[in-house]
């Protein structure tokens, strides 16, 4: 059996500090707090890698009023593609836009723009957000099925603001110009 490999670690007063109250709270000796905390670092590392701050309160802010939910992609794509099938389909397209002209006047009251917008749906993970040039922004869309649903949620929400742009469909794209903010 070989035996541990010892460490000697230093820390500042801060840190010496929540060392003392972490290992009294969680009554372990120093070794197996140090071996704990660094398989914690080690498994969740991305937990401290830089985030988005700004997307993250946009989570928060959806999820927290239980007015969005978390979809799996597979069942997003579904959704759309039964709704495709469906022998109703405009009455779910005319309902889709009855949806946006709401999300419209909500925005209006809350006086967003037009970019803003953007990277609230980009949220959503509706599509992956890219600007070009100064108020002029690519989609990147995920299935062709998406290009129909995120275009109309656009031009009524904008349309709905009072705000005007220019919206061009490419092949798996949607190009963004906003011509009044």
């Amino acid at each position: 059996m070989k035996l541990p490999e010892r460490v000697t670690i230093a820390l500042d007063e801060e840190t010496t500090e929540l060392f003392k109250k972490a290992k009294k709270g969680l009554k372990v000796s120093q070794s197996e707090l140090m071996r704990e905390a660094l398989k914690f670092y080690c498994k969740y590392r991305m937990l401290f890698e830089p985030v988005d701050e700004v997307k993250v309160r946009t989570y928060i802010e959806m999820l927290s009023t239980g007015e969005h939910i978390i979809m799996d992609i597979d069942h997003w794509l579904l959704f759309l593609n039964f709704v495709e099938s469906h022998p109703e389909k405009e009455k779910f397209w005319g309902l889709h836009r009855e949806v946006c002209q709401a999300h419209a006047e909500q925005f209006k009251y809350k006086l967003y723009h037009a970019e803003y917008i953007l990277k609230r749906l980009e949220a959503c993970n509706l599509f992956k957000l890219s600007e070009d040039a100064e108020n002029a922004f690519t989609l990147v869309l995920g299935p062709d099925i998406t290009r129909e649903f995120v275009k109309t949620e656009l031009e009524e929400i904008f349309g709905g603001m009072g705000l005007k742009v220019e919206i061009k469909e490419d092949l798996a794209k949607l190009r963004v110009r906003v011509l009044q903010d």
